[in-house]
């Protein structure tokens, strides 16, 4: 318990510190504090996917990553050089964040501040900004990315939004295990991404975390289904819903435990096929690495959450 609480402390303060790294760049660069944390949260995302060839400094308040190359400039024979005007003839993109004179690639100012002055070579209007996004990154899905994760800080004004509920009520009657790789024939030989919790119709569906809907509609595979993007560039999909909660729509901000459908049996044909199997929600998980989409198997984070949202409920009562 102890640990729990000095962790929880700990990750309190580094809330706190990374906020007023937002809040203190945005005065110095005209761009709200949101978008600053959504490019941040992203470079996080592909940080996380990409140890190896995007290394972050253990004690960093970021989770930014750029080249050696690109920080001092191609040509720059100086590898070590710090000087942004040095830097800048070179054509590299370091520049100083902190206002120390010292443009340092090991800084959070000054790593966050060289992103951001990037982003707004093509202006500060928001389409703009995005064009100035996709030139730094190459990426339509980077720039799709940053503004959901800046709407998403937007809507709920704060940044800790890593809290995730199971997908049914732990009050209903449910029943799941792994069927992660199982062999699916309709449609062709394919393998099972995700696991299956089996309910009856009209169990409530509800969404696992903080995001924005990115998709709403008819598959023929996952029947009535949603998908959902969240902070970690994670896209949970729902699928064989019997119907949506009919306020939700696309690009709408969901929480943790809101109710978005019902557990069906739609799929595996035209829009309407319905019954071609048991009722059950089909749930998935996928990790966007910057260029792919991977599965991965859901099952240990669901078990989590359950248990989880089972020991809150203990405590609460």
């Amino acid at each position: 318990m102890v640990y729990s609480e000095r962790a929880a402390t700990q990750q309190e303060e580094l809330t706190k510190q990374r906020r007023q790294l937002y809040e203190g760049l945005s005065i110095k660069t005209g761009i709200e504090w949101q978008y600053l944390a959504a490019i941040d949260q992203y470079e996080r995302t592909l940080s996380a996917a990409h140890p190896r060839t995007r290394p972050i400094n253990k004690d960093a308040l970021t989770g930014i990553f750029i080249s050696e190359q690109d920080w001092i400039g191609v040509l720059n024979p100086d590898r070590n050089d710090s000087s942004p005007a040095s830097i800048r003839f070179f054509h590299g993109i370091g520049k100083d964040g902190s206002g120390d004179g010292i443009a340092n690639r090991n800084t959070d100012e000054d790593l966050l501040y060289s992103i951001a002055a990037e982003a707004l070579k093509q202006g500060s209007a928001e389409e703009d900004f995005s064009i100035g996004l996709w030139e730094y990154y190459h990426n339509t899905r980077a720039v799709q990315r940053i503004r959901q994760f800046a709407q998403l800080y937007k809507f709920f004004d704060r940044l800790d939004l890593d809290a995730h509920a199971f997908p049914l009520p732990l009050g209903s009657v449910y029943s799941f295990r792994s069927t992660w790789g199982n062999s699916r024939s309709w449609g062709g030989y394919r393998i099972h991404e995700g696991t299956d919790i089996f309910a009856g119709y009209g169990v409530p569906v509800r969404s696992t975390c903080y995001g924005v809907i990115e998709v709403k509609g008819w598959n023929p595979f996952g029947g009535w289904r949603i998908g959902i993007r969240d902070l970690n560039n994670l896209y949970h999909y729902y699928a064989h819903m019997s119907g949506y909660e009919k306020k939700i729509k696309t690009g709408d901000v969901v929480r943790p435990g809101q109710i978005i459908g019902w557990v069906g049996s739609s799929g595996y044909g035209r829009p309407g096929t319905q019954g071609k199997f048991p009722p059950h929600l089909h749930y998935g998980i996928y990790r966007d690495r910057g260029l792919v989409e991977w599965a991965f198997d859901p099952y240990p984070m669901l078990r989590h959450w359950e248990r989880e949202e089972r020991k809150a409920l203990r405590v609460h009562r």
